[in-house]
């Protein structure tokens, strides 16, 4: 026999070693009362295979030698018992609670969301449905901890803890968006809360599993275009909703079905909506004659979009292999997003006035394709549990539309590929993996401020968690290489005669550079006593620069500012390129959070210190920029002079506290709280950092009658006076939010008519973290009825 064929044997024995060793477990699922629960989910850590609990809380199982059983049901806490080919009679009781309790996908190791150490949030169910928004920073905006950058209701990204763009990774099914969001807050996120399973925050560093741009923290979309368990009905939903405030419509659906171990999913949604209505609020003329304007609604807010995703795998006993595709067009108007326009002496002020009213409004034409592959093998040897793999591959751009052409296109082209092994080895339980990232992003146009650039990351990261009685300790560490390739043009630049600036001896150079990440974590959570935890966590992250922090140079006007990266520096009336001695953002983050989730009474709080060292922010400069002049002081500027803000490296700090609390009044009635509290400051009493979120504190009361489900929410954000040279301070104001749900039975279909009213005080309120905070206030009370249906 040859060596090959040896070796050959013994792979295959080791693959197929669990099959000889299948056993069925019986067991009995009882609450803290000794009563039976029914439809209990028991599932084989590990596989793609659970069962369902019967009416007596019974179960059979068929499993491999020393497996483990995850057994979860709504409003209980959790439980995991290790069973053999041998164990029969299994007595689980699970305790009740009544903080909701559900697998974090984000965590990589199967943990639920009373077992992390780094502070979750996951919105899942009918509260995602009833808050779901157009983007995903309106849709989390009320999590503790989360607040939203809002350029206007169709653009608006997540912020975490006064961390932003490429500081807060955006994930879908644990890969990468791969949209433009981090580069400008005037560009959509391309997740669609409408057609996800449930979103995770991830707050503070999660730079191990998701690369170094996650130093602020994860936010996870999962959906299942890839089913993970058989499908064994057809099932599907259908959801229609129109709100007042923009005359919007939204539709989806979703079908799902399985035969044989093959599976298949389709969603779709299509949203429209025109021009939102806001409380009156006024808006000064920009050319600094003292004219106001009085507006009731926000221009240029309309959104027409339509998404589609296909899915299909197969879920074997051990093998699990599936493929999705998925679209989405969607045009949406840009407020703010404007530019200037001067009048021609030659020409009348009636002719000045029939040009700007002929022109059609700046808007977004944003387009994806998006394929997703997953390959997952379950071992079940002694110490590898399963192999995974996951590839995904996204073709992106986003065209803005000017008088009916396209001025300036952004495109990004990303192939990503993530796989694991998790093990076993004596009493550790970890996962070994790499992670591997191509980004090729291109910007064509009047707008292209950020030169094209192909960005490049291989990694590998190590998880590893042991248990030590009522202690659990999870330890971390992931290196990675980050490449960035571009091509940078130099200009030289002139005056002519008449004192006007020019180009001239325009020279193209290519520019490359290599960093090493590494980071770095430790931390524990400890169970004291039964239903109550305490966490803690230590991690340093480094993070390189992106090609819009490095490279940026010109005019952004949906900002309306001129930008420059960090590899500029302005002399006089000329811009040198001189990317010398930039190191990476080191942050050290330490968490605690304190948790009580049984009983009528619970609450979560997390407090965080984050010291940044090498911190990129954009810093007012105190220019201005012109066509005719160039770089000048602002102090006597032409009107239409743009500020002009650089990509600088300070060090800084940002601390506070988060808190969500609630109490079980009675069997129907519940009352929360929530609230946060960010301070960001640079070091050594340099200042603040800008557009840094406001506190905010709320409180939300949820009453049952029966079918009917009641919540009124109401929000306070402060006044926000912390602000940086040449940022304006912002008033508080307070939001009354109320929904209603009513549940209806119509034949085999489970409906629901639904009410949601928004802002119900027609409350005025601009946003700190937006940089049109001015011109585009919150929207005005709306209501929006729908009716939703399960089959």
């Amino acid at each position: 026999m040859t060596k090959l064929t040896l070796i050959s044997s013994a792979i295959f024995s080791v693959l197929c070693s669990q099959s000889a060793l299948a056993a069925t477990v019986t067991g009995k699922v009882m609450d803290d009362k000794n009563q039976p629960i029914k439809n209990a989910s028991i599932h084989v850590h590990g596989k793609n295979q659970s069962v369902k609990s019967n009416d007596l809380g019974e179960f059979v199982i068929h499993v491999d030698a020393n497996s483990q059983l995850h057994i979860s049901k709504d409003n209980y806490i959790d439980s995991r018992i290790t069973v053999s080919e041998s164990s029969n009679n299994v007595a689980v009781s699970l305790k009740p609670t009544s903080v909701e309790t559900v697998v974090v996908y984000a965590s990589a190791l199967h943990k639920n969301s009373l077992e992390m150490i780094s502070p979750v949030s996951v919105l899942s169910g009918d509260e995602l449905r009833n808050k779901s928004k157009p983007t995903l920073g309106e849709t989390l905006k009320g999590l503790p901890g989360v607040n939203a950058s809002y350029f206007g209701p169709v653009s608006s990204s997540p912020i975490i803890r006064g961390l932003d763009g490429p500081r807060v990774k955006i994930t879908q099914n644990g890969l990468d968006a791969s949209d433009a969001s981090r580069i400008g807050p005037d560009h959509a996120t391309s997740s669609d809360s409408l057609a996800a399973e449930q979103i995770e925050v991830l707050r503070g560093p999660s730079t191990l599993l998701y690369g170094s741009g996650a130093i602020g923290g994860v936010v996870n979309v999962v959906d299942n275009r890839i089913p993970t368990n058989n499908i064994d009905e057809f099932t599907g939903a259908a959801e229609y909703s129109h709100e007042t405030v923009s005359n919007a419509n939204t539709y989806a659906a979703k079908i799902e079905s399985g035969y044989n171990n093959f599976n298949f999913h389709f969603d779709g949604t299509k949203r429209t909506g025109d021009d939102y209505q806001a409380p009156t609020f006024t808006i000064s003329d920009e050319d600094g004659d003292g004219d106001i304007e009085v507006e009731d609604s926000v221009e240029n807010t309309f959104i027409d979009s339509e998404t589609i995703n296909f899915g299909t795998s197969y879920v074997g006993e051990h093998l699990t292999v599936g493929l999705s595709y998925g679209n989405i067009e969607t045009d949406y108007g840009i407020p703010g997003h404007g530019h200037d326009h001067e009048h021609n002496e030659n020409e009348t002020e009636a002719e000045h006035a029939d040009e700007l009213e002929a022109e059609t409004p700046v808007f977004a034409h944003l387009e994806q394709d998006r394929w997703q592959g997953l390959v997952s093998y379950a071992l079940h040897n002694n110490w590898i549990e399963t192999i995974n793999l996951r590839v995904g591959y996204t073709d992106y751009s986003h065209s803005e539309i000017e008088d009916g052409e396209i001025g300036t296109t952004f495109k990004n082209k990303t192939t990503e590929a993530r796989s694991n092994v998790e093990h076993k080895f004596a009493d550790w339980h970890g996962m070994f993996g790499y992670h591997y990232s191509d980004s090729d992003y291109d910007a064509i146009g009047e707008e292209a401020f950020t030169p094209a650039s192909v960005t490049t990351t291989h990694a590998l990261y190590l998880l590893e968690e042991r248990q030590f009685g009522n202690v659990t300790v999870e330890l971390g560490a992931r290196i990675e290489d980050y490449k960035i390739e571009s091509q940078i043009t130099k200009f030289e630049h002139v005056h002519d005669e008449n004192e006007s600036l020019e180009h001239s001896d325009e020279e193209a150079f290519a520019y490359n550079e290599s960093f090493t990440n590494i980071s770095l974590s430790a931390g524990a959570i400890w169970q004291y006593t039964p239903g109550q935890s305490f966490s803690a966590s230590l991690s340093h992250s480094e993070r390189a620069p992106l090609s819009a922090e490095l490279l940026s140079n010109g005019l952004h006007i949906a900002t309306g500012a001129y930008e420059l990266g960090l590899g500029y520096h302005i002399e006089g009336n000329e811009v040198h390129f001189e990317p010398e001695n930039i190191e990476q953002e080191k942050s050290t983050n330490v968490d605690f959070s304190f948790r009580r989730f049984s009983g009528d009474f619970g609450y979560t709080v997390n407090f965080f210190y984050n010291d940044i060292n090498n911190f990129y922010f954009q810093e007012n400069t105190g220019l201005v920029f012109d066509e005719e002049d160039g770089f000048e002081s602002a102090i006597g500027a032409h009107d239409d002079a743009v500020t002009v803000y650089q990509f600088t490296i300070k060090d800084a700090e940002l601390y506070g506290i988060e808190f969500d609390a609630h109490y079980q009044v009675t069997p129907s009635a519940m009352v929360k709280v929530f609230g946060d509290s960010t301070r960001a400051k640079l070091k050594d009493d340099e200042g603040n950092l800008p557009r840094i979120p406001a506190n905010k504190l709320g409180s939300e009361l949820q009453y049952d009658l029966g079918d009917l489900q009641l919540t009124l929410t109401g929000t306070h954000y402060f006044d926000q006076n912390d602000v940086t040279a040449f940022e304006t301070k912002t008033d508080g104001y307070t939001l009354f939010d109320a929904q209603a749900n009513y549940q209806l039975g119509l034949g085999s279909v489970d409906a629901q008519l639904y009410l949601n009213i928004d802002n119900i005080t027609d409350e005025l309120g601009f946003v700190h973290t937006s940089f049109i905070k001015d011109t585009a206030p919150l929207p005005g009370r709306n209501f929006r009825f729908g009716i939703r249906g399960y089959f």
